[in-house]
């Protein structure tokens, strides 16, 4: 898929000019408002297969719209946007299940959408399931669940999907602190596993450097890329690496250009 100034289609040579393996690349992407408020400015983007990049910034930078033009929610008003993952998986900040399906019914929803025969759906609901330990939950509601169990419930659901390309719009931004740890180390560990690319975005710095390959940092609004910063920690990740003086030092450096991009 490309999206450009002209416009957003399906074209067979989407993501030709993306550099090798890219999944999705943005180049000089501006995205304007038809109220003329200009959300992004000459932004360059790129993430491949086995890149989990995260995106920081202050509110209203334009980070939820770099998501929506991923994945062809929006258009752009110059620059290009190629996305060349066939399959791409969206987990927006609420966990956005039909309060009448079980878990297992909801973990199928996109399956069924897309026509997947009964018992393929299935089986690859309970695969994904059992991926995000929600096993011996499959006949639960919605509203039985922890917020935490929802947002599990969600990430199931876009597995089923075996996305080449993940979008997490701040799943995890109104979890309590404890449950949003376990949940990034579930995630990591689902990385670590399966090597999708994936574009994350938080505005939390912590949560940034522990789950991230790459932590891109946003200027206020016009949002523009204003530092890069790749993450040394190996995978699969260790949860104690938070308290290392090495993580506290990438983390601050992160806050530090947050801050500088800001003022």
């Amino acid at each position: 898929m490309r999206s450009s100034a002209t416009g957003v289609g399906r074209d067979a040579a989407a993501g030709a000019d993306a550099g090798p393996g890219d999944l999705l690349d943005f180049t000089g992407v501006t995205k304007t408002f038809p109220n003329g408020t200009v959300a992004l400015t000459d932004v360059d983007l790129a993430v491949s297969r086995g890149e989990f990049v995260t995106v920081v910034g202050p509110s209203g930078c334009g980070k939820s719209t770099l998501l929506r033009i991923a994945s062809g929610l929006t258009g752009i008003s110059s620059g290009t946007a190629d996305v060349s993952a066939e399959r791409v998986g969206y987990v927006f900040q609420d966990a956005t299940l039909l309060p009448w399906r079980t878990v297992r019914r909801n973990v199928e929803l996109l399956s069924e959408l897309a026509g997947v025969k009964k018992a393929r759906r299935s089986a690859d609901a309970q695969a994904a399931i059992d991926l995000v330990g929600l096993s011996g939950f499959e006949n639960h509601l919605p509203r039985t669940l922890s917020g935490g169990m929802r947002m599990r419930t969600s990430l199931a659901r876009s597995l089923t999907l075996d996305p080449d390309l993940f979008l997490f719009d701040e799943p995890f931004g109104a979890l309590d602190e404890i449950t949003r740890e376990r949940l990034n180390d579930e995630l990591i560990r689902l990385f670590a596993t399966q090597r999708f690319g994936a574009l994350f975005i938080t505005h939390s710095v912590s949560e940034a450097v522990y789950l991230s390959t790459r932590v891109l940092v946003m200027s206020g609004r016009p949002g523009r890329i204003v530092e890069t910063f790749d993450v040394p920690f190996d995978l699969p990740r260790d949860p104690e690496i938070r308290f290392t003086a090495e993580f506290a030092a990438l983390a601050g450096q992160v806050s530090h250009a947050l801050r500088a991009g800001h003022s």
